[in-house]
């Protein structure tokens, strides 16, 4: 599933760029839903806001990082809402790793294709790969707060299963005690008798 969906955005992010670059003037601003939505095409050097072009590549690594990360994490993966979740995040991630390796002007500092403004909302201009990298980071973060694990089980189930262990070892080690108790009465009783005996015989 993480592959599958991870194929399914990185295809839709390339296609969205192909016509991008093919059908929009660079750098001009082309109304859709007026100053709610409009088409802008430019090419990134750096992060959002074009905040460090100067360290292109290290961008690239960072990208590289977190698709190795997705990955390794996708091996066993049995929760499916973690699965769509990862798997939108990586076809984001690779949607622009793909920009900086093959993209001018060259591996790996090649400029991502961004398309989309809404300058009510903010100045910064995005494509779909950032929509997914970021609504994938927000998923993200929901389901670590919410106790998911990857395997699909909940983090107040491995709570409720510790503390009925720790009850038990508690209760366990109270019967312990108790036998223990019981035994050391038993011993001094038996020590009693045993004294309080021994006067009678040596009268007889």
């Amino acid at each position: 599933m993480v592959a599958v969906l991870a194929a399914i955005v990185l295809a839709a992010d390339q296609f969205v760029k192909y016509l991008t670059i093919t059908n929009l003037p660079l750098q001009e601003p082309v109304p859709v839903l007026g100053e709610f939505l409009q088409l802008y095409y430019v090419r990134n050097p750096g992060a959002a806001f074009s905040l460090g072009s100067e360290v292109t590549w290290i961008f690239t690594i960072a990208l590289s990082v977190v698709a190795a990360v997705i990955i390794w994490k996708a091996f066993g993966l049995r929760s499916r809402l973690w699965a769509v979740v990862l798997g939108c995040l990586l076809g984001g991630v690779l949607g622009n790793l793909g920009d900086r390796l093959f993209r001018d002007p060259g591996f790996p500092v090649g400029h991502v294709v961004d398309m989309i403004s809404m300058p009510w909302m903010m100045p910064a201009i995005f494509n779909v790969a950032d929509v997914f990298i970021v609504t994938g980071m927000i998923s993200v973060a929901l389901l670590v707060v919410f106790g998911l694990r990857f395997d699909g089980s909940r983090e107040r189930d491995h709570v409720v299963v510790e503390t009925e262990e720790e009850a038990e070892a508690v209760a366990i080690a109270e019967s312990a005690r108790a036998d223990d108790a019981d035994a050391s009465v038993v011993d001094d009783a038996a020590d009693a008798g045993v004294e309080g005996s021994t006067p009678a015989a040596e009268g007889r």
